[in-house]
């Protein structure tokens, strides 16, 4: 039997859980989410918490990353409502980080932890080695850059490429993503970043825009990969939910999805989420999902063509 690690506020909880191994391509969801609302940045008052449950991603890279107390027990009941049992988890666990990222996945976590982020003394960069379907590891870096100046954001990028450059094998998977506060597609910031993770073209939302900010005028949050992860890449595709499986259609999203409820043509396919969830109280961010089709552990894996 495999140990599956739930992290959580600097404690690790072993859970024990068999993973299942399939024979046959499996579609993993990665969703980018700074999804706090309220006056304290955190998950208490539950549109965020809804969102995840109605998007029902595999892996969620995760900003202000406060529920309750922030105890061991009030992240594990976090991670069982947003997502379900027996998802693993990493939140950075310095007491000074009260803006923290983290990693939840529905699949083990091998290993996880934090770089330092010189530049925001109320946050680090989280990152997580995550054993997906297949012979090959997927590493997720959740990141909440500086919203202040475009310049330390690039710093910031700078760093994190050193990062990933010396501490990820080019054969694993990459994903690196959350809110970048950018001002543009166009910053340096993500020319810096497209050395290891970049994408060909932006998610939208339900009427074709791409910008994810609350008035619509920011591409704020990503979902960047690096090339080989790029080459598994698949129109995100919503469909009825579980009691209506036998409903005609779906909705396809080529390039991935910007989630905004307000717009959102049938939420009952993503319940329990609420048409002004995207528009409570301190909600600045809209959910960026993409999804990927890992080939089966049987199949021979994309071949590398990494340029980190």
């Amino acid at each position: 039997m495999d140990r599956r690690f739930l992290l959580v506020a600097g404690c690790a909880l072993i859970l024990l859980a068999t993973p299942g191994v399939g024979t046959a391509d499996e579609t993993v969801r990665i969703m980018a989410g700074n999804l706090s609302t309220g006056n304290d940045q955190s998950y208490d008052p539950g549109e965020g918490l809804r969102i995840f449950q109605g998007l029902k991603p595999d892996i969620a890279l995760i900003q202000e990353f406060n529920y309750r107390n922030n105890t061991a027990q009030d992240i594990t009941d976090f991670v069982r409502t947003g997502f379900g049992e027996g998802f693993s988890c990493y939140r950075e666990s310095e007491s000074s980080d009260y803006l923290p990222n983290g990693i939840v996945s529905r699949y083990p976590i091998l290993a996880a932890g934090e770089w330092n982020d010189a530049s925001m003394p109320n946050r680090d960069f989280a990152w997580a080695r995550i054993d997906i379907p297949g012979p090959v590891d997927l590493w997720a870096v959740s990141l909440h850059l500086s919203s202040k100046a475009a310049g330390t954001r690039q710093s910031e990028a700078a760093q994190i490429v050193k990062n990933i450059r010396s501490a990820i094998p080019e054969k694993d998977y990459l994903v690196v993503g959350g809110d970048l506060n950018t001002g543009s597609r166009h910053e340096q910031t993500i020319s810096i970043f497209a050395a290891v993770a970049g994408e060909t073209a932006p998610p939208k939302d339900s009427n074709g825009r791409t910008n994810t900010n609350r008035n619509g005028s920011k591409p704020l949050d990503w979902v960047l990969v690096d090339p080989d992860l790029a080459r598994c890449q698949i129109p995100v595709v919503i469909r009825p939910c579980l009691a209506w499986d036998d409903a005609p259609g779906y909705l396809s999203y080529p390039t991935g999805l910007v989630f905004n409820s307000a717009i959102f043509p049938h939420l009952d396919w993503v319940s329990p989420v609420q048409q002004g969830d995207s528009r409570a109280r301190g909600m600045q961010h809209m959910a960026v999902i993409k999804d990927f089709l890992i080939p089966a552990p049987l199949a021979t894996p994309p071949a590398a063509a990494s340029n980190r």
